[in-house]
Order: structure tokens, then sequence, then C-alpha cells
């Protein structure tokens, strides 16, 4: 689809750690479908992951031989998606911890956002569930996480979780801006009810209509729907249940940290819905300044 006028002057760059298992050519398959939307460059990462004690059990030869096999097969899967998906694929082979890498490499980069699988193993590769947390929790720009094997072309439909917290602002612009590079991309908004207390009923109910009418006000289709919460399931459970009714492409979340131990989590129901949604979801960090609203697109 063509895109928008929105920021043309900023040149995008989406970041797409590699390691040719299943999950990650999934990741790079949606990746190229935002690139051709939003007209941004791919760099794919392969990171060689410390070996620590072991490291010496490999020659100078054999290091050197493992790094120009995954050259070799990079710079060719680099070429053929490219041609396949005409968008600019260019790579990088790095060593180190995962996480470290892919996010040193999106700051470096100036990167508008990540984009990964969630699983998948291959050699010295591993994607498993807490390296996508820590990428997330340490990540400055967003991260879009997926595990789903099965995704259209395009983004459709995109879902919206909004509370009474003061970085609700943030995500409904950046849901705004991306539903516009998707132009008919409809935004539906949900808010999950935890209590019966009336203040904070109407609050929410207040909060939900006025998100509604910043969006339609935007020119993007909404539907906003107030969902109560059920003493058996968790509000990443009705998330997921509602990105289902909405036929979602995408589900937007803040990773809102845990007071007390923000350096070791993000918030329970973001990582709840990491893990388990076949949906793509797209991680945003909370600003420090959430007067300032500036989206990556």
């Amino acid at each position: 689809m063509a895109k928008t006028t929105t920021k043309q002057s900023k040149k995008h760059r989406i970041v797409v750690p590699i390691d040719f298992s299943e999950q990650s050519v999934i990741a790079l398959g949606q990746a190229c479908g935002v690139a051709k939307v939003t007209g941004a460059d791919i760099i794919l990462v392969n990171v060689i992951e410390d070996l620590g004690m072991f490291e010496k059990y490999f020659s100078q030869k054999e290091r050197q031989e493992i790094q120009k096999s995954i050259d070799d097969r990079l710079a060719k899967f680099a070429g053929d998606h490219s041609k396949e998906h005409g968008v600019t694929i260019t790579f990088r082979v790095e060593r180190g911890k995962i996480y470290d890498v892919i996010n040193k490499i999106a700051s470096d980069l100036n990167a508008t956002m990540i984009i990964m699988g969630t699983s998948g193993t291959m050699g010295l590769m591993k994607f498993i569930g807490s390296n996508t947390l820590r990428v997330i929790r340490e990540a400055k720009v967003p991260v879009i996480s997926i595990k789903g094997k099965h995704h259209r072309k395009g983004c459709d439909n995109i879902v919206l979780p909004v509370d009474l917290t003061k970085e609700t602002r943030q995500k409904v612009t950046y849901a705004i801006e991306l539903a516009k590079f998707y132009r008919g991309a409809k935004i539906w908004v949900c808010s999950i009810l935890t209590t019966d207390d009336e203040f904070i009923v109407n609050k929410l109910t207040r909060q939900l209509s006025h998100v509604k009418s910043l969006i339609t006000g935007a020119g993007v289709k909404c539907e906003a729907e107030m969902i109560k919460q059920h003493e058996k399931k968790s509000i990443a459970d009705l998330v997921l249940e509602f990105s289902k009714k909405a036929d979602a492409d995408l589900i937007m979340i803040m990773t809102q940290q845990e007071t007390r131990f923000a350096e070791m989590f993000i918030g329970s129901s973001a990582q709840e819905m990491v893990n388990e949604s076949e949906v793509p979801i797209m991680s945003i960090v909370p600003k420090e300044q959430p007067g300032i609203v500036e989206t990556p697109f």
C-alpha cells in the first residue's frame, strides 16, 4: 500500500535478528511488509554468542571459518529476500550476548524498530522467550515480537488496550501514526475493568470515550469496548480474546515496568502477552516525558 507523507524526511531502519530458523524467517517476512509501507531499510543481525570457557576449544581458523560461512549464507539470504520483496536488506554478524548486540545496533543505527521471532534455535544462536523479553525491556525503540506462524499481509486491525496511566497518550499517538501508514486500518480500543468502584468506572469510561474521539478525529476508524475482568482470566487473557474478536493483525502495548523490580522485569501482563499471543505484539517503552510524544514513524 502507498505510504502517507508523515515524517518522510526520516530514514526508517528496521533491525531483524536472524538465525535462519522458521520463526526468524517469518519475522523477516513481516518486516518486509512493514518496510514496503514505511520505505524502511532492513538490517539483518546474526549474533554469535560468547561461549565463555568453551571458547578456548575453537581455534582462530575455526572461528574465521564459522564467520565466513555465516557471512556467505547471509549475503545470499539477504539478496534473495531483497529481490523477492523489493526492499533494501543488508546484514551484520556480531559476537556477544544476543540482547546486548541487538539493542546496541538498533541504537547505533537510530533504528525505527526491532522485529524479531520469539522462538527457534540454530547452532550458536538462540531466540527463546527470555531473550525476547530482555530485548524488549532494554530497547529504546518499539519491538514487534512474532510468535505465530500464520499472518496476513498488511495491517487491517490494530488492538490498543488502554488504561488510566499517563503513558496512554503515547500509545494512542503511536497507533494513529501506524494506522495512517496502512490506509484503511482500524483501531480497536479496549479497557479492562478490574473494579466496581463507581469513581474508577466513570473515569475509565470517560477515558475510553476520549481515546476513541482522538482516533476518529485523526481520520482513523475506531471501535471501543469496556471489558469486565473475569475472576478466572488474567488481563492478558482478556486482551488476547478481544484481539480474536477484532481479527487483529497487531496488538500494541506499553511495557509498563514493575515499580520495585524495574531492572529485572517488564510488567507481568506484557510478559504474558508476548509469550502467549499468536498475533504480533508491538511493545513500546514509555518515554520519561509523556508530554512530549515522538513516534518513530
